[in-house]
């Protein structure tokens, strides 16, 4: 009797040991054999799904910021919400998994930077990675807008303040080491205070 493989099941499930190793034993560490030994599979298996350890490393990412978007658009669609309570639980809910996720920025901030000494455009993986966000941000804001809530401001200026706390969260948690995002939740409720009509 044949075996049934679910293959997008299995992908899905190779893409989140993957990055459950690259976090544990950085990106250097990790090699094709490691990946398919904590699947559970062998190399040949392996290479059915994915070419090479990088394109593993790229769309585990992608798997992990697809699951982040759809919890802010679940977040967005909470009829309940005004725009600063939802904009407020976006945030902290994005600072919480910064802080959960530290290790694994530290991967990400010396995988980016061995492809920017290798000439690649680093800053255009990354906009790739966070479009949607900057997008959602940016529906919030014109939400609150419209509804009186938000000031007249500069949507694309006022969403990249909010950006740029998150980008601040994850290298203060990352790169410096602080133990919470204590401080960085702080400047979050004095922007909100800020933008309010």
């Amino acid at each position: 009797m044949a075996i049934v493989v679910e293959h997008d099941k299995r992908r899905k499930e190779i893409l989140k040991k993957s990055l459950e190793l690259f976090t544990k034993e950085g990106y250097g560490d990790v090699t094709f054999q490691k990946i398919a030994d904590s699947c559970g599979i062998t190399r040949t298996t392996l290479y059915i799904y994915f070419k090479n350890k990088r394109e593993i490393f790229a769309w585990s990412i992608k798997q992990m910021t697809e699951g982040m978007e759809k919890k802010l658009v679940e977040i967005i669609h909470e009829k309940n919400l005004t725009a600063e309570e939802c904009l407020r639980r976006i945030m902290i809910w994005i600072l919480d998994e910064c802080n959960e996720n530290r290790q694994l920025f530290n991967v990400l901030l010396v995988y980016l930077m061995n492809l920017k000494k290798a000439g690649e455009n680093t800053e255009e993986l990354v906009t790739r990675r966070i479009l949607r966000a900057k997008h959602l941000l940016n529906m919030i804001i014109i939400g609150g807008q419209k509804r009186g809530e938000f000031k007249k401001m500069d949507i694309k200026k006022t969403s990249g303040m909010f950006y740029d706390l998150i980008e601040a969260a994850i290298f203060e948690l990352a790169v410096i080491g602080k133990p919470d995002a204590s401080d960085t939740k702080e400047t979050l409720e004095l922007l909100i205070q800020g933008i309010l009509a």
